[in-house]
């Protein structure tokens, strides 16, 4: 488990920060230091044994039956890896205390921080590549909070985005390229695909594998032409950069490259694909760089230029330039690291990071600028620092390598690209600290405090020490990796800073020279770079992004222009289109089933239903009409369900009518009674031709089904275990509380949605243009004088009782006998609804003040509690228990969970009727203009009755 614990600590330990920051700035970065260190030192307690040869793994079930398994493994691939990662990462978390300002929330930066570290962890620990793609994108989501760090900067933001968006489209490439690698070994394991190379490179599938996988490791390793995110992602601070762009997430890719390297290798789609993308971005990135003024910006390509030699050597597909690629790993890790941190505290102790307003630092900032010295010559690969030696090591693999038939073409690639490194090495280092003092800087230059040097010399004197000595410092690491990329296939490789005089020597110190004499030759070089107005990829991004909204805006407006008639039409005509096309695609027989006589009921309720759906159709001008026909289509629904002995559905039905029907009036009263003309001839027709289709469609396909012998239905499983496996003899019920009761409890979960949505709707019905419309709303037809029928109020109070009893009966019946939760919410919510109807809103709200919010939390809240109990006693989520006990002069009581969770879907009920009750209520309240009423009925019985005028003397007023 300790795997688990170094990959899970990073994540559990982002809370630290968020809570320690109340507590000073020294603390939260104390307390995430602390974290990383910790799953360092765990990390370290295994390296004896990865180094011995072991294979460190852990396996958890996650899902195993889609394959995604929580398997973690350590070899010394992943152990390099991971090491850099907490390595350089507590580092950055020290020199990120002292470079963040007072204003900067630091303990958001170390969450973020601490989130993407394991994110970083879990990928080069993973051994199950779903649970790889899981931590791939956790990677793009933490570095896209990290790059837009300062949100209130618009290039951060910009920058933000970019990188989230060519990485994210990078990891659905990749997503589908690791599927397709699964699916070729039949397996999602890591370790088995690893092993698996043969079989991988001969199945037709290899090539669309290798150019999605690479999809994925090319944008988020930044090779040409996916490039251009990681310059504008400087934007971040430079913590940032140092630990995202230098040492970790950049190098994902290229870890990627080196871990699928014994099953993708050695091909020459491989080798062209991989070798050739990679020695371009090497070759345009460090032209690039030398004609940088921004600090980071140079450094960033920098950082392109050094990931595609990486590329580049793991794509020549031979061990000894893997061999070259793991170290060179280690040891741009180290200087570019800890140059980045020097361009953060020139641009912290300065004020800029501008070269033309830099230079003549070197004895203002004497430690930064000796740091620099020795990082920036290690990038150029002057000896006897680390970088000489893998850039030897890479050039004799290069003048070894052939493409397209000519020698001298890598090599000569080769050249130039390490010529224009070696230049922008030294670029940086004499455009910052040599030349002559200027008259005056942005800020007044010294050296940093101790915590923001510290961590780059500590990477410093690591890149002199491996120069130094290098198969003393990191000869058996290289050797131990090299063998798990490989496969053992490298051998051990000595590692030496001297070779002798040999051709790459030679190179070498020819493109040293050259650097100087290109770094002379700056100035009018960079005129000429100018005016060749080569196009910007920023630029080519930001267009594109506009074209691809502009054509998606067009193509929305057309089709979403707000006609619910054009998008049911749209969705209707494709269903009919797959439907036609599946049934003349496969062969069809007609069944043989023999039919049944039609009683003459069925008959009855059959026109019924037909002329209520044809009247609806062409009644439905007329809503109140249409309203009523669509109640007799619900009470013909109804009775087929009687007649075919689902009674529970039946009452379900005639409950949900009456409901919905006197919701429905309530919503049509302040609406005209008719409704205008609004469809065009030829689009009621389009309408009523799909209509019929689809019907005679459906109709086709149900006579289909019912002629044909097909295998045994599932009733037969739930009539045979109701009872001995939910305890319940109404299989109905059992089915919605036991069997399939996750689908139950995700309905009310969608009900209690669908009130608070009619809530949402209706809450703001009083303000702004419909509070205009309300106020100016006057009923188009005569209203009743009396609001409250005397008759009407005194039925609803005796039925009030008797409806809850009954609610009360079906409910506790439910479970052996047609009713439950739904049924006895529905009927406890019509005998309120009638109450509503009878006295009035003000008067039952003043009797009944309940939350209807309340009852639809406490109603799903119940039915998830149900589960949860479920689940803690070792069953499925919501298997019922019961029990039946016997009870003295009553006899056998069943007991069963499953009474709980239908009390959770009652009262969801009752609170989402009452709840689209309240607010339609209100509405309608507001809309009529009359004041409250809280009397039960339209008499008040406490009001003395009027006196009577006296009558007339006889004769009239003349006698």
């Amino acid at each position: 488990m300790t795997l688990a614990w170094i990959a899970l600590l990073p994540f559990l330990g982002a809370l630290a920060p968020a809570l320690t920051i109340r507590l000073g700035r020294n603390a939260c970065a104390l307390a995430t230091g602390l974290v990383t260190a910790t799953a360092l030192v765990l990390l370290l307690s295994l390296a004896p044994q990865v180094m011995a040869g072991e294979v460190v793994s852990t396996r958890i079930a996650w899902f195993p039956t889609l394959g995604l398994n929580f398997n973690l493994f350590l070899d010394a691939l992943g152990l390099m890896f991971a090491g850099m990662i907490l390595g350089i990462g507590l580092l950055v978390i020290i020199y990120a205390r002292f470079y963040l300002n007072k204003s900067d929330p630091m303990g958001r930066f170390f969450a973020f921080l601490l989130l993407f570290q394991g994110a970083m962890v879990g990928i080069v620990l993973s051994d199950n590549i779903l649970l790889l793609l899981v931590f791939w994108e956790l990677t793009s989501l933490s570095s896209f909070l990290l790059i837009g760090y300062w949100r209130h900067l618009p290039e951060g933001r910009q920058g933000a985005r970019m990188a989230l968006t060519i990485t994210g489209m990078g990891g659905l490439s990749l997503i589908g390229g690791l599927l397709m690698l699964g699916q070729i070994v039949g397996s999602y394991d890591l370790s088995v695909i690893l092993q698996s190379g043969e079989a991988i490179q001969a199945s037709p599938m290899y090539l669309p594998a290798l150019l999605l996988i690479l999809g994925g490791c090319f944008t988020k390793s930044a090779q040409f032409p996916f490039h251009f995110w990681l310059p504008h992602a400087m934007a971040a601070p430079t913590p940032v950069s140092a630990y995202l762009h230098s040492a970790t997430m950049v190098k994902a890719g290229i870890f990627l490259l080196a871990r699928l390297w014994p099953a993708l290798s050695g091909t020459e789609a491989w080798f062209y694909l991989v070798g050739g993308v990679g020695l371009f971005t090497m070759v345009f990135a460090a032209i690039v760089a030398l004609f940088k003024d921004d600090l980071k910006g140079l450094l960033a390509y920098s950082t392109i230029s050094h990931l595609g030699m990486l590329t580049f050597l793991f794509g020549l597909g031979t061990p000894a330039a893997a061999v070259a690629g793991v170290f060179h790993i280690i040891n741009h890790a180290t200087f570019k690291a800890a140059l980045f941190m020097n361009a953060g505290i020139v641009d912290h102790e300065v004020g800029t990071r501008d070269l033309h307003k830099l230079g003549g630092l070197y004895t203002l900032m004497p430690i930064a600028a000796t740091l620099a010295v020795l990082a920036g010559a290690a990038m150029a690969g002057i000896p006897p620092l680390n970088g000489f030696i893998s850039k030897e090591m890479m050039l004799e693999e290069a003048v070894q390598a052939s493409a397209f038939g000519l020698p001298w073409l890598i090599p000569v690639m080769v050249m130039v690209g390490i010529l224009f490194s070696a230049a922008y090495a030294f670029r940086y280092v004499v455009g910052v600290y040599f030349g002559p003092k200027r008259e005056s800087y942005p800020a007044k230059p010294h050296d940093a405090p101790f915590g923001m040097w510290a961590p780059s010399a500590l990477l410093v004197i690591l890149a002199v020490a491996i120069g130094l000595a290098p198969a003393l410092v990191a000869g058996p690491l290289v050797n131990a990796v090299a063998a798990a990329v490989t496969g053992g296939a490298a051998g051990e490789k000595h590692l030496a800073l001297w070779h002798g005089f040999n051709l790459p020597l030679a190179m070498s110190l020819a493109a040293v020279v050259g650097g100087v004499i290109l770094l002379s030759l700056h100035r009018p070089a960079a005129r000429i770079w100018t005016a060749l107005g080569l196009p910007d990829a920023k630029t080519l991004f930001d267009r594109t992004v506009a074209a691809g909204a502009g054509a998606a805006r067009k193509t929305t407006e057309l089709v979403h222009n707000g006609s619910l008639q054009r998008y049911l039409a749209m969705i209707m005509g494709a269903a009919l289109l797959v439907a036609v096309g599946g049934f003349l695609s496969a062969p069809h027989v007609e069944g043989l089933r023999p039919t049944l006589a039609a009683p003459g009921a069925a008959i009855v309720a059959w026109v019924l239903l037909v002329g209520g759906t044809a009247a609806v159709v062409l009644g439905h001008r007329q809503r109140y009409l249409a309203l009523i026909f669509i109640s007799v289509i619900g009470l013909v629904v109804s009775l087929g369900f009687v007649y075919l002995s689902a009674p529970d559905l039946a009452l379900t039905q005639i409950s949900v009518e009456v409901v919905t029907i006197l919701l429905l009036l309530l919503a049509l009263n302040l609406m005209p009674k008719t409704s205008p003309v609004e469809s065009s001839r030829a689009r009621r027709t389009r309408d009523g031709v799909l209509a019929t289709v689809g019907g005679l469609g459906m109709a086709a396909a149900t006579w289909a089904l019912l002629r044909r012998d097909g295998p045994a239905s599932i009733s037969e499983f739930h009539w045979a275990n109701s009872y001995s496996g939910g305890g319940g003899t109404n299989v109905v019920n059992v089915i919605l509380v036991d069997f399939r009761g996750f689908d139950t409890f995700g309905e009310i979960i969608v009900l209690g949605i669908a009130a608070l949505t009619i809530f949402a709707l209706l809450e703001t019905a009083d303000r702004g243009a419909s509070g205009q419309r309300l106020a100016n709303w006057m009923p188009d037809q005569r209203r009743s004088p009396e609001r409250h029928p005397m008759m009407l109020v005194v039925a609803t109070r005796l039925l009030l009782p008797l409806a809850s009893v009954v609610g009360l009966y079906i409910f506790l019946r439910g479970h052996n006998e047609p009713g439950g939760g739904f049924i006895a919410g529905l009927v406890v919510s019509i005998a309120l609804l009638m109450q509503y109807m009878a006295s009035g809103y003000a008067w039952s709200n003043r009797r009944l003040p309940a939350d209807h919010h309340a009852l639809i939390g406490f109603g799903v809240t119940v039915a998830a509690l149900t589960g949860v109990v479920s689940m803690m006693l070792g069953a499925p989520f919501l298997k019922s228990a019961y029990e039946y006990v016997s009870i003295p002069l009553i006899g056998d009581v069943g007991l069963s969970s499953a009474l709980a969770f239908d009390i959770g879907v009652a009262f969801t009920v009752v609170g989402a009727v009452m709840l689209a009750l309240h607010h339609l209520s209100g509405v309608a309240g507001r809309a009529e203009k009359l004041p409250p009423n809280d009397l039960p009925m339209d008499v008040d019985p406490s009001r003395p009755p009027p006196t009577p005028a006296p009558a007339p003397a006889p004769g009239g007023a003349g006698a």
